[in-house]
């Protein structure tokens, strides 16, 4: 099956080989309208097809979730696959995610984040078309791209359309940190992106299809319904959270910046109903006065890192993202200056001391960083060395953007 139908063609073309123009002052003061809220474009797509959805509790129109707004508008909703967190969102992060059924819809769940991270053809068999609808934050570890690049996968595999309900990236102005270096190819990172890509899920789909990312280069069938009025530097906040632990929209636009002390002996606030937006461990006891206390929280973070042990840190709670925004990088003085004011230096890369840690080369995705920040390399040396990969990205991305 290479194609749903003329009008699915002619939405193709359209939305898929035409780029905004970037100078539109009367569209940026229109609302913003997601892929999913317009309905218009896409419902033609499924009239007597049976429908499976790649959705999670992001997966909106207003305040109805899509599921339920395409079961109102008779659409045949056939099965529903889950991603990280769950289909309703509410599984801890990494926690694996079993099968189930929708209580609110009857609808059977298909976890990709458990014993299989993309449809069998027996989950396709009774499929006719697709829908991926995730809300994205914008940044190479955040694993909603990696369950849409294996749903594409799947798809091609199975002669299956796909259609992508695009929303924004509320880091979108982003595009910093290194490019991925392949060799540390990880489940946070499997794509040659930098830390933050600037691009919307559709955008992504686009430039994974054109670069050959998929496995053996296939290249899925996919219609990529826009979003409509936006731009990328525009500001958005989320109207639902997009996972249990980025549950503000100051963890979102922080989010960049602080999941790199993932790969670190230090709690980012995990085990508190603020993560992403302290950052704290016991051994800075008399050298910062700011603290808070980690515990078991369920569907947050069961075991954190310093699970009841008082974190001294610092309080990034009313940090003015502005800055971010004005700056245009990541802000990575934050993990220069807890390494330089700890006193355990040899503990704070040291992922042998917690499950909970990652490798800090997996995290960053070069090999560099770690010996770079112990001896203190100024800023503007370390990011010299991220060229020309991440030039050479920037000028790439040009070629897969929907928006200006």
């Amino acid at each position: 099956m290479k194609s749903i139908s003329l009008v699915a063609l002619s939405i193709l073309f359209c939305f898929c080989t035409t780029k905004l123009p970037a100078n539109q002052p009367e569209r940026q003061s229109q609302e913003i309208k997601t892929g999913a809220e317009q309905t218009d474009l896409y419902l033609p797509l499924f009239e007597g097809k049976r429908v499976a959805v790649l959705a999670n509790q992001t997966s909106i129109i207003g305040k109805s979730h899509l599921v339920d707004s395409l079961q109102t508008l008779g659409i045949n909703i056939v099965k529903v696959f889950g991603p990280e967190h769950g289909f309703r969102g509410n599984a801890s992060a990494g926690a694996k995610v079993a099968d189930d059924i929708d209580e609110q819809t009857g609808i059977p769940i298909i976890s990709l984040y458990g014993r299989k991270n993309k449809p069998s053809k027996e989950d396709l068999a009774d499929v006719d078309v697709l829908i991926y609808d995730l809300q994205d934050v914008g940044v190479r570890f955040y694993t909603n791209i990696n369950a849409l690049a294996r749903l594409m996968e799947a798809c091609e595999e199975n002669q299956k359309p796909l259609i992508i309900l695009d929303r924004p990236n509320p880091n979108g102005y982003l595009i910093d940190g290194p490019v991925l270096d392949m060799k540390y190819k990880s489940g946070i990172g499997m794509f040659p992106l930098p830390m933050a890509h600037g691009l919307t899920v559709g955008e992504f789909a686009r430039m994974a299809n054109g670069e050959g990312w998929l496995t053996n280069q296939v290249k899925a069938n996919i219609i990529v319904i826009p979003v409509a009025n936006y731009a990328h530097d525009m500001p958005y906040v989320l109207p639902v959270s997009p996972s249990p632990n980025l549950n503000t929209p100051q963890s979102v636009l922080l989010y960049p910046s602080l999941c790199m002390f993932e790969g670190t002996y230090i709690n980012l606030g995990r085990g508190t109903f603020f993560p992403f937006t302290v950052l704290g461990s016991p051994a800075y006891k008399d050298i910062y006065d700011f603290h808070f206390t980690p515990t078991g929280i369920k569907g947050m973070a069961e075991t954190p890192l310093f699970m009841d042990q008082v974190c001294y840190g610092i309080d990034l709670r009313d940090y003015d993202t502005e800055k971010l925004r004005e700056r245009g990088q990541i802000n990575f003085e934050w993990i220069r200056e807890l390494y330089q004011a700890s006193p355990e230096k040899e503990k704070f890369f040291d992922s042998k001391l917690s499950n909970q840690m990652n490798n800090i080369e997996i995290q960053i995705g070069r090999g560099d960083f770690r010996q770079q920040i112990i001896d203190n390399v100024p800023m503007e040396t370390i990011r010299a060395g991220w060229e020309p990969e991440l030039s050479a990205y920037k000028k790439m991305r040009l070629k897969y953007l929907l928006y200006p």
